[in-house]
């Protein structure tokens, strides 16, 4: 049975925590956790969520990306649970774009990411899966890979001036 999992807030010590290595991807606690995860972002108009956010300080998170509610703009794709995700390389070409948090609510940041990275993970069966990512897509990759390694997007943002409430970002992009 799925649980809605409470999602944890910008002060919780889960969030800032080292994650563990997923052990084995067949393990039936950990399947339940990938449902809820993917529950519980469906429920909140995320485009991806990460375990700490669900309070388990493990390395998988949830790409997602889908037009929704807080980003119309989004491309669909399916989603996708990624266990023990690397980034292998990034490139050099960096882009600044509006990033927000389920564990940040109200406020949205200007945050520079890579546009394109090479990734590699193991899908929720266990399948080694190597990607590149680009654009949109790459940037959740990137903020949900801060979130197993104890960071937010506040963390990258160059200064205070180039943070914004939610509904002013959200004004912005249906302009």
């Amino acid at each position: 049975m799925t649980i809605l999992r409470q999602i944890a807030q910008l002060g919780q010590p889960v969030l800032r925590q080292e994650t563990e290595l997923v052990g084995d991807p067949a393990d039936r606690a950990l399947q339940a956790l990938i449902d809820d995860m993917l529950a519980t972002m469906a429920e909140a108009n995320g485009v991806g969520i990460a375990a700490p956010q669900v309070y388990e300080p493990l390395r998988l998170f949830v790409v997602a990306s889908r037009p929704n509610p807080r980003y119309p703009q989004a491309p669909a794709m399916e989603p996708t649970p990624m266990l023990n995700p690397e980034i292998l390389w990034q490139s050099d070409e960096i882009e600044k774009g509006w990033e927000g948090c389920l564990s940040v609510p109200g406020i949205r940041g200007m945050v520079p990411r890579s546009l394109r990275i090479g990734v590699r993970y193991l899908s929720r069966t266990g399948q080694v899966c190597d990607d590149e990512l680009s654009g949109f897509i790459a940037r959740v990759f990137q903020h949900e890979y801060d979130h197993i390694s104890g960071m937010v997007f506040l963390d990258r943002v160059a200064s205070s001036r180039d943070l914004i409430s939610e509904r002013e970002y959200l004004r912005l992009v249906s302009a």
